[in-house]
């Protein structure tokens, strides 16, 4: 007789009283073809054996189940709990209308959902009260059952990375992957921090290196000369952090370097005050912040030190870079370097490979996705910094903004995949050979592994290498004309970062796009959001789990089109409604759109997630495989855990569709 099976989720990390208790509230249920669960036992828990059941609301298809005979795993059954009722979501915005159908909805029996054989099957039925029970004393059972996104996906990254933790086995199955990714996770006061010596910028730079060579460091903290009136009572010769200014924020720091190159200037030390020497405008990260985003921070601007900031504006301590790649035992700030130092074609493809290789190392150790993405987009701008370097002279350079977009822009792009960059000219700046660096830029990027993009979204186009006024009118042209095309070239400038040469051109760019918007249709909004309902409907996707014999690719899923675009371009059309322009990630869109109260940080936390977990899917495709798009799924080939997150994500796609529709009144179809 069937029983449960303790090795598989939800199952595995009960405890054995748990795993009793539990076998005495189970039976075996079996439903006929096209059979449907009655309403009244929509109080149980259900494994499937054996078969398929197909869930419905008011007649649309939501998901299928599949028994362990429509899986490549052995002993991989899906699970499903009829006693959760449907959801359902509306923006802040949602037209009253749909408001009042939705309530209408809510006010008639409670509604739940349908489930129907879709052929014979076999279930395990489990009573929902003692699952409740065990759910209640059993964090990891609550956390797996959740209703929550973020806590299935808790579920899922735990066992990926540590599964003798998620099954209950004590921290000696603690992983080295999960310490990996916990330290990333951890805040930068974790380091130990180098200690804080300061001095006025009025102090001489003879008083300053021998504060250095004193405390045994490479540099100090200046305090600027307008916050030396407020702190009139402080000690000059003072090299503690117990006086300083009300905000350490306003600090400046002079190195060793500074002091040498001063000296190689001919200056007195013993005259020379440290102001003339001291960087101000410092980078710094509060104490509160995770050590990824140090490294995140150190990398993208080349630093080597970080003043770290507690609640009250202090700096309690110095992060040095190499304690903290000491402590992390990472390795991107090298690539870093190692792009930093390149001097031809060749040393760049050297520091592109590791890229790949760092990527690969980051999804091993389980590390989140994120994280890893936006890490990857700063180590590719400066890739695609020092190629354009070698490329242009000077002032092309300075007259000239090279921007990247789509994913790359966005920062979710992890493999190499289409190129997709424009070259902003500065008004009334030309150069003879701006089309063949353009074309030199574009093809070296090819070979480097970053293939030419199959629409010409690419600097090589004279479209997307225009000076800024025609930049402008161009973009003007897109706001007003319907052409579908026109909308696909807005998303991509809607999506443009800064990589080098002149910032203030993509500054430019991004207020006229706020400009435009407002000059535009009050319509044209509502036509930009539909693309996002154009794929294919969610069901459709869903039907592909059951798979057809004979065909093994006829059942994968398309996770750009199921998942990963409506997501996106939805995100960005609320955040074009908005006017949140000066963000292109989707991440930063959703914390902005959050602040504006079109979104709750609830639905905003899960729609960020659900993306994360279709990016993640990619990369594993992608590296496993030979398919660099790496864009379809095979449900059938995922374990039942991963099945169902991938179907609470399928469905979160599915109800912000359904937001959409509802708050730009868009007709089905």
């Amino acid at each position: 007789m069937p029983h449960l099976n303790f090795n598989q989720p939800p199952f595995d990390v009960l405890t054995l009283a748990e795993r009793q208790s539990l076998k005495k509230h189970t039976q075996v249920r079996y439903l006929a073809a096209n059979e449907i669960l009655p309403v009244d036992d929509l109080q149980y828990f259900f494994v499937v054996l054996k078969g398929q059941v197909e869930q419905t609301f008011n007649g649309e298809f939501v998901a299928s189940y599949l028994g362990s005979n429509h899986s490549d795993h052995v002993n991989s059954n899906d699970w499903f709990d009829s006693r959760r009722t449907p959801e359902i979501q509306t923006l802040p915005q949602t037209s009253p209308a749909a408001t009042a159908t939705a309530t209408a909805t809510d006010t008639n029996n409670t509604p739940h959902y349908d489930y129907r054989a879709d052929e014979d099957t076999l279930l395990l039925q489990v009573d929902g009260v003692a699952m409740n029970r065990i759910s209640a004393q059993n964090y990891l059972v609550r956390q797996l059952l959740s209703d929550k996104l973020p806590e299935k996906l808790k579920a899922l990254q735990q066992r990926r990375n540590s599964p003798g933790q998620a099954l209950g086995l004590g921290k000696d199955s603690y992983t080295a992957q999960q310490e990996v990714q916990q330290i990333m996770l951890q805040p930068v006061t974790d380091v130990t921090l180098l200690p804080v010596h300061i001095v006025d910028a009025d102090s001489s730079l003879y008083h300053a290196a021998r504060t250095m060579t004193e405390a045994g460091l490479k540099h100090v903290l200046v305090r600027p000369i307008d916050h030396l009136s407020a702190n009139h009572s402080s000690n000059h010769s003072s090299n503690h952090s117990s006086a300083v200014a009300s905000s350490d924020r306003a600090l400046g720091i002079l190195t060793d370097s500074d002091i040498c190159r001063a000296v190689s200037e001919q200056q007195d030390p013993a005259t020379t005050q440290c102001q003339r020497y001291t960087s101000f405008n410092l980078h710094t990260i509060d104490a509160d912040h995770e050590i990824g985003d140090a490294l995140l921070t150190m990398t993208r601007y080349r630093i080597h030190r970080l003043p770290v900031i507690d609640d009250s504006g202090q700096v309690v301590g110095i992060l040095g870079q190499s304690d903290m790649l000491a402590y992390i035992g990472h390795h991107s700030q090298l690539i870093s370097i190692q792009i930093e130092q390149a001097t031809d074609l060749t040393s760049i493809h050297t520091a592109v490979e590791l890229i790949g290789r760092y990527i690969r190392a980051q999804q091993q150790n389980g590390v989140k996705i994120g994280i890893v993405s936006r890490m990857v987009q700063t180590l590719n701008a400066q890739v695609f910094t020092k190629l354009w370097k070698l490329i242009v002279p000077n002032e092309v350079m300075a007259n000239t903004c090279v921007i990247v977009m789509g994913s790359e822009g966005r920062g979710e792009q992890i493999m190499r995949t289409d190129q997709d960059n424009a070259l902003i000219i500065k008004d009334n700046f030309t150069h003879p050979d701006l089309a063949q660096f353009a074309e030199t830029f574009n093809n070296h990027l090819a070979t480097l592994g970053y293939p030419l993009c199959d629409g010409n979204i690419m600097m090589t186009n004279p479209m997307w290498r225009q000076p800024l006024k025609q930049f402008k009118a161009q973009i003007s042209l897109w706001f007003r004309n319907t052409d579908p095309m026109h909308s696909i070239y807005l998303s991509a400038i809607l999506d443009g970062e800064y990589v080098c040469g002149d910032e203030t051109l993509l500054t430019d760019i991004r207020k006229h796009l706020e400009t435009a918007h407002h000059q535009s249709d009050p319509m044209f909004v509502r036509q930009f959001a539909r693309a996002a309902l154009q794929f294919g409907e969610v069901n459709q996707w869903w039907q592909k789990f059951a798979p057809l014999l004979g065909k093994p690719s006829a059942h994968d899923i398309d996770l750009k089109k199921a998942g990963i675009f409506p997501l996106v371009h939805g995100i960005r059309a609320l955040a074009l409604e908005h006017d949140i322009l000066q963000v292109p990630s989707t991440k930063n869109r959703l914390k902005a759109l959050v602040q504006v109260q079109a979104l709750t940080q609830e639905r905003a936390d899960t729609l960020g997630e659900a993306l994360e977990f279709f990016m993640a899917q990619r990369l594993a495709v992608a590296l496993s495989t030979e398919n660099k798009h790496a864009r379809q799924v095979d449900p059938t080939t995922l374990s039942a855990l991963e099945r169902d997150v991938l179907k609470e994500c399928l469905a979160v796609v599915k109800s912000f569709k359904v937001q959409l529709r509802q708050h730009y009144q868009l007709e089905v179809g």
